[in-house]
């Protein structure tokens, strides 16, 4: 595990800031696609109408947005390292007129609230960029109140989720991308079997369960998903900036001649898949 965990935060606050335009522009694609893993961490979460609810690396608000709309004598506190990612949660909670909802910019790892003050901690895929998975796994059972439910969603490998494979393979059999350190934030960094079960032990949580959840990643036509993929994916960016541009010509091609081969009724349709756990203070 890379040892400069203020370096790591400094740069994916940097890229979060950065991709935080492409997140707006997309915001009800993202909503849709990702809504069955948070409706599923929801349910388990098991939320009281009086529920006050952490949603952890929460960007642009979910599912933080849809909690609040469960708990209306409750409150929800969504947090980031990204105050731009936040500005575009703050807008979508005034446009849902949610008024139990409050924004947070703050780093996992470091958690700046009390012991035991939510009922509830949520963590939808924020838990493969944290520079310490362990650290934040502590931190999130330090904050939970006895009884308090922790429930995170991680991508499941990469050979249920086609919707990141699909370019960036592409990607990689045309460019020389770094080899990273075995333990380093990215997308596939928590589907190995155990991780996140033994993080929750460590952190002193019980009664943990894990469930798989699918959904269909679905777009208009293969250039619409191209444009999502570049809009909104620091590592497909940074793929194909290594590449000259006859090299990103070819891996466009490519991605697009996937793409199509995964239209199913006039739509492109890709898996994704993840591993829902949650474990009890």
């Amino acid at each position: 595990m890379p040892g400069n965990f203020d370096a790591i935060r400094d740069q994916q606050r940097d890229t979060w800031d950065r991709f935080s335009a492409g997140w707006k522009k997309w915001d009800e694609l993202v909503l849709g696609w990702l809504a069955p893993f948070g409706d599923a961490m929801l349910r388990l979460a098991k939320l009281r109408e009086d529920s006050h609810v952490l949603d952890v690396a929460a960007g642009t608000g979910e599912p933080g947005l849809t909690a609040a709309a469960i708990v209306p004598r409750g409150k929800v506190t969504v947090t980031d390292l990204s105050e731009r990612m936040l500005a575009v949660a703050a807008e979508n909670a005034t446009r849902r007129g949610l008024t139990n909802f409050e924004t947070k910019v703050c780093d996992a790892g470091a958690l700046p609230f009390a012991d035991a003050s939510f009922d509830t901690v949520l963590c939808r895929f924020g838990f493969m960029f944290f520079p310490d998975v362990a650290l934040a796994a502590r931190e999130f059972a330090r904050v939970s109140k006895p009884g308090a439910r922790v429930c995170a969603a991680v991508w499941s490998g990469p050979d249920k989720n086609p919707w990141a494979t699909t370019i960036m393979s592409t990607i990689a059999r045309h460019v020389d991308m770094p080899t990273l350190p075995p333990g380093s934030p990215g997308l596939f960094r928590c589907a190995q079997a155990g991780m996140m079960r033994h993080a929750f032990e460590e952190a002193g949580l019980k009664d943990l369960r894990e469930e798989d959840v699918s959904s269909m990643m679905t777009h208009a036509s293969p250039e619409t998903y191209w444009n999502f993929m570049t809009d909104i994916a620091a590592p497909v960016v940074a793929g194909l900036a290594k590449a000259d541009e006859a090299t990103q010509a070819k891996i466009r091609d490519e991605v697009l001649s996937l793409a199509r081969q995964a239209t199913q009724e006039g739509k492109v349709r890709l898996r994704s898949t993840a591993t829902i756990i949650v474990g009890t203070r």
